[in-house]
């Protein structure tokens, strides 16, 4: 195919290193975006009190971004040469807007995004009071505005041979590959992402071809992925392509594709996580709260896709009127999909979670591989489980499907996990206000006599998801 490379300026480490400690002469006031704060206080001050800075090309020596300036992105950032890159808490940092495709031969740009290669880190560290925020640099955000925050790194993924992430196109400046046989490295460690919001973010680059909120490619359990939150990212509000990293208090919010899908071998842990569905829009490959893929052919290739969820709650829509839709914006052909779409030989483990408002729950796809063993077949004899979850759907809590079609209910196993069929999505499980157009964390809390809440399907105390860093 014919794209566009990537406009991406070149520096030396020195160039760059001057360039972010530098002050331009333009300042950016604190401002809030659609009632969003976007920023906070830190340890060298309010954001926007020194200036501003603009990065592009490369990040090849160890630097500091500084709370009281303004980072923007311009173009995909690398860094990379086992650089580490700190970001104060209290820190904002903003994608320059990219541009759109004019045609079938130009794909467009990204805009400004942060790829972090194999061997280099980001420790990127907030605090309750002080996260540290990716947005965008319009003045009125839009959903795609930038590339994101993609992560790369050396841990086992079931590719044959290290590959480029998704959503590159061109040939980049630096090395986007992730995973491979010569860097099986479960503990892996990519740094740190804590206490960080990540917003307006995603680029399709093709179909099947996008960067995500945040993108995380064979990143090894060294690294630290707590209390992170992704709004309203164009694609995948989190993507998991292998690696073994465990991922912690995390909000997928108004994703237009799926809020966590994870693929080519990933086995980590991700727990005490919540999505919610934009009421307004839906992708046309159908926006899911989980998508899982052991690859895109359902091949028997080791390691398998085995994520563990673990206190996850996944909201839909109010009515199955709203989850039916099949001409959905921004695109017209936009669809919501199931709760849960576990396929093409994945495995998994899911516990002590709650599914509500999509017209499938849980629903297993048995279409890939074409013979031999399944996602179904794997659950059936146990390589697979589902323990004390509780699902609602307007058509099949608990569903086989071929691709789309043919779906059927089937029993869970044991008599751990509930299914409901009812009008309201919300009559069984009973959360607070789950489709409230207000957006608050304790919407989504299960009431006093939930039995969700009863059997211990929802956390409790500190392991709640926002732990009051953040707004939806």
């Amino acid at each position: 195919m014919n794209k566009k490379p990537l406009a991406v300026t070149l520096m030396s480490a020195a160039a760059v290193l001057g360039m972010m400690l530098g002050t331009s002469c333009k300042k950016e006031n604190n401002e809030a975006k659609n009632d969003r704060a976007v920023v906070a206080g830190g340890p060298s001050g309010a954001s926007g009190t020194c200036g501003d800075s603009t990065i592009s090309g490369l990040i090849s020596s160890n630097i500091t971004l500084k709370s009281c300036k303004v980072y923007k992105l311009d173009g995909l950032v690398y860094v990379t040469n086992n650089a580490v890159l700190t970001i104060e808490p209290g820190t904002v940092i903003k994608g320059i807007k990219g541009l759109p495709p004019t045609g079938t031969t130009d794909p467009g740009t990204p805009g400004g995004g942060l790829v972090v290669t194999r061997g280099a880190k980001l420790i990127a560290d907030g605090t309750v009071d002080n996260p540290i925020v990716f947005t965008s640099n319009e003045t009125v955000p839009q959903s795609g505005d930038w590339g994101g925050v993609v992560i790369l790194g050396q841990a086992p993924t079931n590719h044959t041979s290290a590959v480029v992430v998704e959503g590159i196109n061109g040939i980049p400046p630096a090395d986007a590959t992730y995973g491979g046989p010569a860097n099986n490295l479960p503990g892996d460690n990519s740094g740190i992402l804590r206490y960080v919001r990540i917003e307006y973010a995603g680029y399709e680059l093709a179909k099947d071809n996008e960067l995500n909120g945040l993108t995380l490619a064979g990143v090894g359990n060294g690294t630290i992925l707590d209390y992170i939150e992704v709004y309203k990212s164009k694609d995948d509000a989190f993507e998991f392509f292998g690696g073994t990293v465990n991922a912690s208090h995390l909000l997928a919010i108004d994703a237009l594709d799926d809020m966590f899908d994870t693929d080519n071998g990933y086995s980590g842990k991700i727990e005490y996580a919540l999505g919610v569905s934009d009421p307004n829009r839906a992708d046309k490959s159908q926006s899911n709260g989980f998508e899982s893929d052991n690859n895109a052919n359902g091949d028997a290739f080791s390691p398998y896709t085995h994520p563990t969820y673990n206190y996850v709650t996944i909201i839909g829509q109010p009515t199955a009127a709203a989850a039916s839709i099949s001409t959905g914006l921004p695109s017209g052909t936009g669809r919501y999909g199931r709760a849960a779409h576990l396929r093409r030989n994945a495995e998994f483990v899911v516990n002590n979670s709650i599914f509500l408002g999509f017209n499938y729950g849980i629903s297993l796809d048995t279409q890939k591989p074409a013979t031999g063993a399944n996602t179904k077949t794997k659950y059936d004899n146990g390589t697979s489980t589902l323990t004390n979850n509780y699902v609602h759907a307007y058509v099949y809590p608990f569903s086989t499907e071929v691709n789309f079609t043919s779906f059927a209910a089937f029993a869970p196993l044991g008599t751990t996990n509930k299914g409901y069929t009812t009008a309201d999505p919300n009559l069984n499980i009973k959360l607070n206000a789950p489709f409230s157009a207000t957006r608050v964390i304790n919407n989504y809390i299960p009431q006093t006599l939930s039995v969700a809440k009863a059997a211990g399907a929802f956390p409790t105390g500190q392991t709640t998801w926002a732990n009051g860093w953040t707004v939806l």
